[in-house]
């Protein structure tokens, strides 16, 4: 027993260090990782016999792919008639040898019951990392609401005359756009990837005041920053989310599962809710309700053996909704947030953007003009702050050192999309 103890004591001590080792210092092995996610928000009009031809961008490569799809908000049995993927050329149009068709089981048709998601079969086609992926879903029936996203800050487009239009490598039946991603809520892929970072909030995180078709959200920025790692970044963001109650989508609670433990590979998660159970109708005013969802949303991950970054709620003085009582709740939240040792480490966004003439106000440079949302500029200021806290040995996800330089984005700004499908201007 005595050289069991002194063993312990030799060994105990060296655990931080090799827990944090750089991801690229362990061996590769193939495996299944999320690279890319939304999480369904709302349902819309089902189109029968429409072919939605998603534009999703990925945060990590491999060696294949598979597609998570869902039917989690619908009433009704959703028939997808086909399903395909590719890389994409530009607009709709899919590089040419890339096209390949989803199975499920074997088939290549699938029905998911009602509040059900479904994954199809492996697809053997290698993606590389930040690519462009086209997942195009066939729906021949009218199958009930529609579960979908809502805020996707990205053109997609449809065929309204799909049959037989989801293997076309060309956009040209594609006439319509959305802004909205239809059915799709996740692709995996397999092979060196590490694992992922769940980002798991409300429209903060779902990107609202970033450059629409320019993957300048957060979680996008922290992709970047975390491409050495080999790690994948899930925006499991909702616009209008909230933590205690039923929002736009089910509260943080109630999704916590399908939209972040669940997900393929998850390693660590990032919490960045409750602004809008503050700022809403009714307002949450008593700060020792936030204390017990997030010491449940931490106790729940910490039995998948998740870390959790807590992230601050940021000012939000100047919105309609904003009240002197509200903005002393929001300072007692995150004082639990900062101090209460709920979370494995703490990612402080309030003290990055907040405006130290005015901390009840984001900074003038990062505000898109709504005074609650965070512009391009902004969103990059909050993924130095995460990836920051990721860095902290309670994390043991990444090494402390230099940030890595940002690769920069497209300077191309697309115009802000209706609510429905419109034409565009190009389909190629």
């Amino acid at each position: 027993m005595a050289k069991v103890v002194r063993l312990l004591a030799v060994l105990l001590p060296l655990l931080p260090a090799a827990l944090m080792a750089p991801a690229a210092a362990q061996p590769a092995r193939p495996s299944w990782t999320g690279s890319w996610e939304t999480a369904p928000s709302g349902t819309a009009a089902a189109l029968p016999g429409a072919a939605f031809r998603n534009v999703v961008h990925l945060s990590v490569g491999g060696t294949a792919v598979r597609v998570r799809l869902s039917n989690r908000l619908g009433t009704r049995p959703l028939r997808l008639g086909a399903v395909t993927v590719a890389l994409r050329a530009a607009g709709p149009a899919a590089l040419p040898g890339t096209l390949r068709t989803a199975t499920f089981h074997g088939a290549p048709e699938v029905t998911v019951p009602p509040g059900a998601d479904t994954v199809s079969d492996t697809v053997p086609l290698p993606v590389p990392t930040a690519a462009d992926l086209l997942v195009t879903v066939y729906t021949p029936d009218d199958s009930g609401p529609a579960t979908y996203h809502r805020t996707a800050l990205q053109t997609s487009y449809l065929a309204p005359a799909g049959a037989g239009r989801a293997a076309d490598e060309d956009g040209t039946a594609y006439t319509l756009t959305t802004s909205r991603w239809y059915y799709v809520t996740g692709v995996d892929v397999r092979g060196p990837a590490a694992g992922s970072v769940v980002a798991f909030g409300d429209s903060l995180t779902d990107g609202n005041g970033s450059t629409p078709d320019t993957n300048r959200r957060w979680p996008d920025r922290l992709a970047q920053r975390l491409r050495g790692h080999r790690l994948g970044v899930l925006n499991a963001g909702i616009a209008g989310n909230r933590l205690l109650r039923d929002g736009t989508g089910p509260s943080a609670l109630a999704r916590l599962d399908a939209d972040a433990l669940d997900r393929a590979g998850a390693r660590a998660l990032v919490v960045f809710e409750g602004i809008n159970d503050i700022k809403g109708t009714p307002q949450a005013y008593d700060p020792a309700a936030y204390a017990d969802a997030y010491r449940t949303l931490v106790a729940r991950a910490h039995a998948r053996g998740i870390p959790v970054v807590g992230v601050t709620l940021t000012p939000y003085g100047g919105y309609p909704a904003w009240t002197l009582a509200g903005e002393e709740v929001r300072l007692r939240v995150n004082a639990f947030i900062r101090t209460g040792g709920a979370f494995d480490a703490v990612a402080d966004a309030d003290a990055a953007v907040r405006d130290p003439a005015d901390p009840t106000r984001i900074l003038p440079a990062y505000d898109p003009g709504d005074h609650l949302h965070f512009n391009d500029a902004g969103m990059a200021a909050v993924a130095d702050t995460v990836r920051r806290a990721l860095t902290r040995r309670s994390v043991a996800l990444l090494p402390p050192g230099k940030e890595p330089t940002d690769p920069g984005h497209s300077a191309a700004v697309a115009p802000h999309l209706s609510e429905t499908f419109t034409t565009p201007k190009t389909t190629g």
